[in-house]
């Protein structure tokens, strides 16, 4: 099942960042209490903004050759785009919540899948080559909420 049509935002199969956002808001128009969420909330994920990763495209792109060979290797040619660190699940809902708002609590269902511990890239080869993410995580969801908050008739299902 498609996450984006262009009409809406499918808070049970989109990615975790449009979901909370999503459910979170909801709850806040609604005055519900509680939101709950699949798993635990104890897995990591990396949450890099869209313009970060772009402006690290561009860098890369333009690397001259002598950089770009200093810091990879034929068998690891590719470049890594993340931010280096990670939090839990938990931990993204609540500052979510706290951007959307919402003044309820929030709950993790154990019984649902967690899915994979950890998710984190390895930025030993960007790095070292001068480039860092601009968006920290508060500014790109607040920035995330207010597009969503100008475009809820595309995002209403």
């Amino acid at each position: 099942m498609p996450v984006w049509t262009g009409r809406q935002v499918d808070i049970e199969n989109s990615h975790v960042v449009p979901a909370l956002i999503r459910r979170l808001h909801a709850a806040k128009g609604t005055g519900c209490e509680t939101v709950q969420f699949w798993g635990t909330g104890a897995p990591r994920r990396e949450f890099l903004h869209v313009d970060d990763v772009a402006d690290a495209c561009v860098f890369a792109m333009g690397l001259d050759r002598a950089t770009y060979e200093a810091n990879t290797h034929p068998m690891r040619s590719h470049i890594n785009v993340g931010l280096g660190k990670d939090l839990s699940i938990r931990e993204l809902a609540e500052s979510v919540r706290d951007v959307v708002g919402f003044q309820g609590n929030i709950r993790f269902d154990a019984q649902k899948s967690d899915g994979a511990p950890r998710k984190l890239l390895d930025m030993s080869c960007l790095n070292p080559m001068g480039w860092r993410t601009r968006i920290d995580l508060r500014s790109g969801l607040q920035q995330i909420y207010g597009w969503f908050l100008r475009n809820l008739d595309l995002v209403r299902a």
